[in-house]
């Protein structure tokens, strides 16, 4: 059995900012089960490696869940898109999610169908996205998202949540 911490442990080396090419991903499914596990819990969601075109990545805070006008992209990305509102995809999991890229806005932003995206994967505070850019041109664009799930361990939770609630229990930074 694959514990969740190997599971982590492997997409997160599976998404790793340092760009992946194809050349160093495992060469068919059976090698990447023999370097990964097989248990269906851990081909739940896909290990995908960058294929070297470009990406973004964020950890999901309160403000990506919350934001009513969309998901915000970084300007690294925004140079790379239209300074117009053009047709946008999500792609993971085998399923797609149809929204808009308005590059016209003051700070350029997926649209609101943002949250469908957000609702359908079920992200939460802590979860980190990967979205790489397979099919940029004026007049839509196509977006492959790697999710890593941040799920801390119940019995660090606890540990985490005692801390700061009083000046009995601080948070100490080293």
């Amino acid at each position: 059995m694959v514990s969740p911490s190997n599971r982590v442990d492997a997409r997160l080396a599976a998404v790793k900012m340092e760009a992946c090419t194809a050349e160093h991903a495992p060469e068919n499914e059976e090698s990447r089960r023999a370097e990964f596990g097989s248990s269906s819990e851990a081909d739940e969601e896909e290990i995908c490696y960058l294929s070297g075109k470009p990406y973004f990545d964020i950890i999901i805070g309160k403000t990506h869940l919350d934001r009513p006008r969309g998901l915000y992209t970084p300007i690294s990305m925004t140079q790379r898109l239209p300074r117009a509102t053009i047709p946008a995809v999500l792609r993971h999991g085998g399923k797609t999610w149809n929204m808009s890229y308005c590059g016209d806005a003051a700070r350029p932003r997926f649209d609101y169908k943002w949250k469908a995206f957000v609702a359908d994967n079920n992200l939460k505070i802590g979860d980190g996205c990967v979205f790489e850019l397979m099919e940029p041109d004026s007049k839509n664009a196509v977006f492959k998202v790697m999710i890593v799930r941040g799920d801390i361990p119940p019995e660090l939770q606890a540990l985490i949540d005692s801390r700061g609630k009083s000046e009995a229990v601080p948070i100490v930074i080293d």
